[in-house]
């Protein structure tokens, strides 16, 4: 029988082998094995889908390639999210969440999303394509903790400093942790738009989360 890092990993492959089927094979087993279903969705699928996201900026994957390791992993989410154990002991902090104007890539923050409901948030997802002052106003009528801003795209990258322009031009900037991510998102630029943070991944955005709004895990 495989070790839990074993199964894991070898979920990870299957994502990138596009192999829906034995993604869920996998996943099943690591609910009758009674495994940690957020550890798998972290080191598994959501490994496997960043991994997928390289072979495709390194042109050894194309569209075609990318949208079916997607449906893998969106195969194994459904065996394992019902089988994730929700952090109810906290206070819930909201998170508006979305892809910022011109870009329409949602899968990695499809992926935050799932991480950040199971880690105790009330996330509204916003969707794609949102224009900047989107953002700010759902901020303001939900009352959100943090808005999370996401690109795959360098050309729509300003997107992120205009929601942070509109925001200090409201003069509620203080009100509101703005956190991005994305393939060509990286801390200097976070730190040069005025950013509060910044995750490469899906897990570590959860943790910056938790630590933006003071929750310690």
């Amino acid at each position: 029988m495989a070790s839990e890092q074993e199964l894991y990993s070898n979920l990870s492959q299957a994502v990138v082998d596009m192999d829906e089927d034995l993604v869920i094979e996998l996943s099943n087993q690591v609910v009758e094995e009674k495994h940690d279903a957020y550890e798998a969705i972290d080191k598994g699928l959501s490994d496997g889908m960043e991994r997928a996201g390289q072979l495709f900026e390194e042109e050894e994957y194309f569209i075609p390639e990318l949208l079916m390791c997607s449906d893998a992993m969106y195969a194994g989410m459904e065996v394992l999210k019902p089988n994730i154990k929700v952090d109810n002991h906290t206070e819930k902090h909201k998170v508006v969440i979305g892809v910022v104007e011109g870009d329409t890539h949602d899968i990695g923050k499809n992926l935050v999303k799932i991480m950040l409901e199971t880690s105790g948030f009330d996330v509204v997802d916003l969707g794609r394509d949102v224009p900047p002052i989107t953002f700010v106003e759902e901020a303001i009528n939900n009352k959100a903790d943090i808005i999370a801003l996401s690109t795959l795209m360098t050309t729509t990258m300003d997107g992120m400093d205009k929601v942070i322009k509109i925001l200090n031009e409201l003069g509620v900037r203080d009100k509101f942790k703005v956190m991005i991510g994305g393939g060509p998102i990286s801390q200097s630029f976070a730190d040069k738009i005025g950013a509060d943070g910044y995750s490469v991944n899906a897990a570590e955005a959860v943790r910056l989360a938790r630590n933006l709004v003071g929750v310690e895990k």
